[in-house]
């Protein structure tokens, strides 16, 4: 007997909804979070309460195909239910390992980014070759932890060569500055002590010494650490004398280094600045040969007036060989060499025991500079023990401020020395005007070359009106003069 027609259309609807359940757990199972040991079990959930649904209707439906389901996992190897559900299919069922973890076959990684990945997948990578795991940073603590191979003194030399170079470089530098310091101060006070105290030569020939006019007044000015200086006045036939100490750069260790190739000695130059009354023309210079020749060539008065004399005033002895003299005439040498001068310091005897502190002598009365009479003496400073030997050379400062201030050149001299002053003071002149002559030349270019640039500047009507004025100038100017008589 037939089925009645509104009992079948259910039957039909109930399939549909089967067959549609069916489809969306083979879609649901591709996604990440399903368990796959549920999916079989509901859907033979699903097939057995479809049977019975089928055994109550009497539906004489085909049988559903075979549903397979695919599996991503992140291991190399892809699989699939269907194999693990028909093991006739696998060749080497005995090679394949059970999965232990059934839950993670469908666990897809690239599906989500920025989800952590499950304990038991890590687990499950532990098969992966060694190099590609991740380095523990626990062994990797204890690697940098673990103590260095101790360095041997050679080792550790060689490693901080530099560094040790430049200490030892510094403090070398800062022991050298002191102790050179202290060796230059020590030679200065020396010298201070032997000349300039109390019953010394300056105390008996100069009524003030130093650089004030109080009793507690410092001796020596230090303008450097290798420059000290001295003064004193209170003299008649000059103004002062200024006695400058210039000694080797000893706190300064390159320039230390240095003067082992140009060696270098400690000097004191004594310039007394005479009285214009007092100095006569007197031009004299009195060095040792080769420093003689560079005198007459670099100083200007002694290039312009002096020159070097090649033998010695008639009757008179005279220097050691080793000197030389550059002179305006020989009867100013004669007259500023004296026998005692010879006797002491500049003969040939006298000079085999002084010549190693003599430097040179210089007397001038056409000096170029803001004094020009000065007289000038050159010597070489001994250590701060042997002070004493240069006292000889020290007493020629008082003796030639006496010397040159008394002294008078003979009429004939004069009149050679005047004829020789008048023709360098012309020329001074006419080189004053060739100065002054260029200077207004100069200054008249620029100023024309500034009218000419803002002419250039100057519009075409301005100009025009300019030549005009310009023109009518020159036409009243070389118009004839005309006078006009009232009647």
């Amino acid at each position: 007997m037939a089925a009645p027609s509104w009992i079948r259309l259910p039957r039909a609807t109930i399939i549909l909804l089967l067959l549609a359940l069916h489809l969306s757990l083979s879609l649901a199972a591709q996604f990440e979070g399903f368990d796959s040991d549920e999916l079989p079990s509901s859907a033979a959930g699903d097939v057995a309460s479809s049977d019975d649904d089928d055994e109550g209707l009497d539906l004489d439906l085909p049988p559903p195909p075979p549903i397979s389901l695919s599996v991503s996992a992140p291991s190399p190897p892809v699989t699939t239910t269907t194999t693990a559900a028909n093991p006739s299919l696998n060749p080497n069922p005995a090679t394949t390992p059970p999965n232990p973890t059934p839950s993670l076959d469908f666990w897809d990684e690239d599906e989500f980014e920025g989800i952590p990945v499950p304990e038991a997948a890590v687990s499950g990578d532990s098969s992966a070759p060694a190099e590609s795991a991740p380095s523990d940073p626990s062994a990797e603590e204890a690697a940098e932890a673990a103590p260095a191979t101790p360095r041997g003194p050679a080792e550790l030399i060689r490693a901080f060569a530099v560094e040790i170079a430049c200490v030892s470089f510094l403090i070398c530098f800062v022991l050298n500055y002191f102790t050179g310091k202290r060796q230059n101060e020590a030679i200065a006070l020396a010298w201070a002590t032997k000349f300039a105290t109390r019953d010394s030569i300056f105390d008996k020939n100069f009524s003030l010494l130093g650089t004030g006019d109080g009793k507690d007044t410092p001796l020596l000015l230090k303008e450097g650490q290798d420059v000290f200086k001295f003064y004193a006045s209170g003299r008649r036939f000059c103004q002062g004398v200024l006695a400058t100490m210039e000694m080797r750069a000893r706190h300064d260790l390159l320039t230390k280094l240095l003067e082992l190739v140009f060696p270098r000695k400690d000097t004191i130059t004594f310039e007394v600045v005479m009285n214009e009354e007092a100095m006569d023309h007197v031009m004299v210079a009195v060095a040792r040969k080769k420093a003689a020749k560079g005198m007459q060539k670099e100083e200007r008065d002694l290039q312009k007036f002096a020159s070097v004399l090649a033998s010695a005033p008639a009757g008179k002895k005279w220097v050691a060989d080793e000197l030389s003299v550059v002179a305006e005439s020989k009867e100013v040498a004669g007259d500023m060499i004296t026998e005692a001068v010879l006797d002491q310091v500049l003969g040939e005897k006298a000079f085999e025991k002084m010549g190693k502190w003599f430097i040179s002598l210089h007397f001038s009365d056409q000096l170029a500079g803001s004094y020009k009479k000065v007289l000038s003496f050159k010597f070489v400073l001994p250590d701060a023990n042997n002070m004493a030997d240069m006292t000889k050379l020290v007493a020629l400062v008082p003796f030639y401020i006496d010397l040159v201030g008394r002294y008078k050149l003979s009429s004939h001299a004069r009149s050679k020395t005047d004829a020789a002053r008048t023709k360098a003071a012309q020329e001074a002149f006419r080189e004053l005007q060739g100065v002054r002559q260029e200077t207004l030349l100069r200054k008249k270019a620029e100023k024309k070359k500034l009218m000419e640039e803002a002419e250039a500047k100057l519009s075409a009507e301005v100009l025009r009106k300019k030549e005009e004025k310009e023109r009518n100038r020159q036409m009243k100017k070389g118009a004839p003069k005309v006078k006009m008589l009232r009647s």
